[in-house]
């Protein structure tokens, strides 16, 4: 299980302007709705933004602390 709070920590210390929201999907912390708002994304495919995050969590994806892990990423309006 993962600490909700930190995984939106771990997210902004990779994207510094980031806005975000994590939920618990299934109660036990290991499958997420992630929702990440951010000016870094401006330009950038969904994939790379995705990659960004991705990048962000990766001891934790590949620890499998995160198994399943639902991702929004947006710029700010």
């Amino acid at each position: 299980m993962v600490d909700l709070e930190e995984i939106g920590a771990a997210i902004k210390r990779q994207i510094p302007d980031a806005v975000v929201t994590v939920e618990d999907l299934s109660g036990g912390g290991d499958h997420l709705q992630v929702n990440v708002v951010s000016k870094a994304f401006g330009g950038l495919n969904l994939i790379r933004q995705h990659q960004l995050v991705y990048e962000a969590l990766k001891t934790e994806l590949a620890s499998e602390a995160i198994h399943a892990l639902a991702l929004n990423t947006t710029t700010p309006n």
